[in-house]
């Protein structure tokens, strides 16, 4: 096998690993709160919560470091930390252990994600990299698609498997990756803003705690107002750091280009109704029409199986005509699938006239709506600020599904025995697909790449995941 092959099956590993972590830990969700005497929403909602905002605040950090010491180094080391995260996860006496092991995770998945495409790239000629850019980006499609069935494979015989199932993956990959992957790195990358990512995560891990813990503590307690308070004052405060640091966690010059602004504006709008919809449509499956785990996890499948037949075309729709068309289609359908759920189900199971439908609208959009995302953000940046673009996008995919667990918990409470008790949830979904529809509308038609750039030399002051856009040395 050619060495580039050989190359992207270890660096695909590590993505698709990593991706299918989060639909299968969703089905799970149950299985898991049995085992831990019935835990509540609000506590097993830190599972997922806890790693998507230690992810989002550590991924241009964690690029940053691979940029200075090494992409090969940062790549093994974020997949062994990963293994060892599973593994503690699949081992975990209790639920806080259980949430501590996927903050670790986290950490090694920041590490992986920004070095995965820079140790790609370098191996192919520079008119086939598309190749490699449509593998490690088809990784994430196959694990959305794969991940319903299997985690409710998993799941039957026992929850923890969808935490070991990393551990043959990962250690493979990391031993055919020790040997046959080669190092790169940056002589001037500058160091990464640790400070600003712990300001990051404390201001939005506020937020989520206040939102999800609102209705037991009561909104005018005095916790909830203190917690609130603290995402008020840490988010300015990082704004004014990351417009003086040399590298910071998030660049204020590309946010004000509008395009790019928007787009990441509509990633945390449009993730925070993907993640409400991923984690309510488990538990409305398994605790309202009390399917097991597999059936349920069958019956989610079509929706990432359209999310996936949809992406592909809506690339190369929005190349043609813009990202406006297919993004504002595409949340509509997303919107449209959930009020098909709140007017026609009920408590008693009827997939394919009730759940079926839905689930293929939602999916359509999805499919529809995040090649758009990623799409309009590029286009508003110049070449070699695409990666980091891509970068602050994805952190604001995963903020933005933090807070949809979030809402979701706040909205069901103690309920989830009822098909009403999850219309009010659908509704999140609803006025999130509403809001992105928006918001990409408010983008506009497609429009020359534009520089979007920092004052500072690129060469000093370049950030994390820029240097995957360049060519090769």
């Amino acid at each position: 096998m050619q060495r580039k092959w050989r190359v992207s099956l270890i660096v695909v590993a590590g993505v698709f690993m990593s991706s299918l972590d989060l639909f299968i830990v969703n089905i799970a969700f149950p299985a898991i709160g049995k085992h831990f005497g019935g835990a509540s929403i609000s506590s097993l909602s830190w599972v997922l919560s806890a790693y998507a905002i230690v992810f989002a605040a550590l991924l241009v950090p964690a690029g940053r470091w691979a940029d200075a010491f090494g992409r090969k180094r940062a790549f093994l080391l974020g997949l062994g930390v990963f293994v060892v995260a599973s593994a503690a996860c699949a081992a975990a006496p209790s639920v806080g252990v259980l949430i501590a092991a996927r903050v670790v995770q986290a950490l090694g998945g920041a590490l992986m994600l920004p070095t995965s495409l820079g140790l790609m790239l370098p191996e192919f000629e520079a008119a086939e990299r598309h190749v490699a850019i449509g593998l490690w980006a088809a990784a994430g499609g196959i694990a959305a698609a794969a991940g319903p069935p299997l985690g409710g494979l998993l799941v039957k015989a026992d929850w923890r498997w969808v935490f070991l199932v990393n551990l043959p993956i990962g250690l493979t990959a990391l031993g055919f990756g020790l040997r046959t992957l080669t190092e790169h790195r940056e002589q001037d990358a500058g160091r990464p803003d640790l400070l600003g990512a712990g300001m990051l995560i404390s201001a939005v891990g506020g937020l989520v705690v206040a939102i999800v813990k609102g209705q037991e503590w009561g909104w005018s307690s005095p916790r909830v107002i203190v917690l609130l308070g603290i995402t008020t004052i840490l988010l300015p405060l990082l704004w004014r750091r990351s417009e003086r640091h040399e590298t910071p966690v998030v660049e204020p010059s590309m946010l004000r280009v509008r395009r790019f602004g928007l787009a990441v504006g509509a990633s945390i709008l449009f993730f925070a109704g993907f993640g409400a919809m991923l984690l309510g449509g488990v538990l409305f499956l398994t605790g309202v029409w009390h399917e097991d785990v597999l059936t349920a996890g069958l019956m989610l499948f079509p929706g990432p199986a359209a999310a996936t037949a949809f992406s592909i075309p809506s690339a190369r729709l929005g190349a043609r005509v813009g990202y406006r068309l297919p993004g504002v289609v595409g949340s509509l359908l997303f919107a449209a699938g959930s009020v098909w759920y709140i007017a026609r189900t009920g408590d008693r199971p009827q997939f394919l006239s009730e759940y079926l439908p839905g689930g293929i609208l939602t999916g359509a959009g999805v499919g529809l709506v995040i090649p758009t995302l990623t799409g309009a953000g590029a286009s508003s940046l110049s070449p070699q600020r695409f990666a980091t673009g891509a970068a602050v996008l994805t952190m604001g995919r995963q903020i933005g599904a933090a807070l949809g667990v979030a809402l979701l918990v706040a909205v069901l409470g103690s309920g989830g025995s009822t098909a009403s008790d999850f219309h009010s949830t659908w509704l999140i979904t609803v006025i999130c697909g509403l809001l992105t529809c928006a918001a990409l509308a408010a983008i506009g038609p497609a429009a020359p790449a534009r520089a979007g750039a920092p004052a500072r030399s690129p060469a000093t002051g370049e950030p994390a995941l820029a240097s995957l856009a360049k060519e090769p040395a």
